[in-house]
């Protein structure tokens, strides 16, 4: 069990484990922090070839790109490290702004650098768009990482197809990272062709849906878990009854396959296109080595039909975010 690699980009490509690791629920949002099981996960990660590490300055805050920096400790060779700013927040965790002032750009990626302990980050995201600041002035900045060779690649997170491409004039764009999973497919329509059309790579988040796909969440998340809260609707009362009746029809197509349905979940967003790269997030090795797994499972036609069929685009209940304000549309 090793992982293939995939390329991010066509400009300003990025060699990548097929599967990347999304290290936020290691830190806050997803139940209690585990900083050993973090750091357990991303070792195992590593050796399996799941090289493809993804955190961000606000996770914590700033204590999951501490995290991260230990662990890949004497293992940067190893690793394509991607973080990401814009979500500022306090040091006791109060959000703050949307910040892409070219100021706030250079200042944040100093801070990520030495919270790291590394000297460069791979791929370094606007993790939200800063609609009172022009993207062509906050990607002049990151520009200026790269030219300072403190950044080799370029990313962006939730923007828009006009935003894309306005970004993308500035300097290449290697990635996007979107969510994108069975129950969002909404970027579909226009994100995804505009993406290709660049040579950008498509980097989901949630691609398990925040977890629901993976069969796992049978009631409503416990206090003290994000998804326990508005800002979730699918998780909340009848939407969560609807949903996990989707998830119950994935879970026979998954017993057809000899597999679970999160293994099911992920090999449809990776059989969406080999510049496609996923990055499940967990801080337990036994659900990273089963994410793992799931990139030996191929999908026929026919599956992804049934899939489709399984669940329709329209069939999940909820928004994605009970506030969608901050999302680039």
């Amino acid at each position: 069990m090793t992982l293939s690699t995939r390329i991010l980009g066509t400009t300003s490509p990025l060699t990548v484990s097929a599967l990347g690791l999304g290290c936020v629920g290691m830190s806050e949002f997803y139940g209690s922090p585990d900083e050993a099981g973090g750091i357990a996960t991303i070792h195992r990660a590593l050796d399996l070839g799941g090289s493809f590490l993804d955190t961000a300055d606000m996770y914590g805050p700033f204590t999951n790109e501490r995290l991260v920096g230990k662990a890949i400790a004497g293992r940067r060779d190893e690793v394509q490290l991607a973080t990401k700013f814009g979500n500022e927040r306090g040091a006791d965790g109060t959000r703050i702004r949307i910040n892409g002032t070219p100021e706030y750009v250079h200042a944040a990626c100093d801070a990520s650098l030495q919270r790291l302990g590394v000297d460069h980050i791979d791929l370094y995201y606007q993790h939200r768009v800063d609609k009172t600041v022009p993207i062509e002035e906050t990607v002049g900045a990151m520009k200026e990482l790269v030219e300072a060779g403190k950044v080799r690649h370029l990313g962006l997170s939730e923007a828009s197809a006009e935003t894309i491409r306005r970004a993308h004039a500035v300097h290449p764009i290697t990635a996007l990272q979107t969510e994108y999973s069975l129950f969002t497919r909404d970027i579909e329509d226009e994100i995804l062709p505009t993406i290709r059309e660049l040579g950008i790579g498509l980097v989901p988040y949630s691609p398990l849906g925040r977890g629901i796909l993976t069969g796992a969440i049978t009631a409503e998340p416990d206090a003290g878990d994000s998804r326990s809260t508005a800002y979730f609707p699918r998780f909340q009362g009848d939407n969560l009854a609807t949903n996990l009746v989707l998830v119950d029809r994935i879970t026979e197509i998954a017993a057809q396959h000899g597999c679970t349905p999160g293994q099911l979940a992920l090999a449809w967003v990776l059989a969406q296109g080999e510049d496609v790269v996923p990055i499940p997030g967990t801080k337990r090795v036994k659900y990273l080595e089963e994410n793992i797994g799931a990139a030996d499972l191929v999908l026929t036609e026919a599956d992804l039909a049934a899939l489709a069929d399984a669940v329709p685009r329209d069939a999940v209940a909820g928004a994605r975010y009970g506030d969608m304000t901050t999302i680039d549309a």
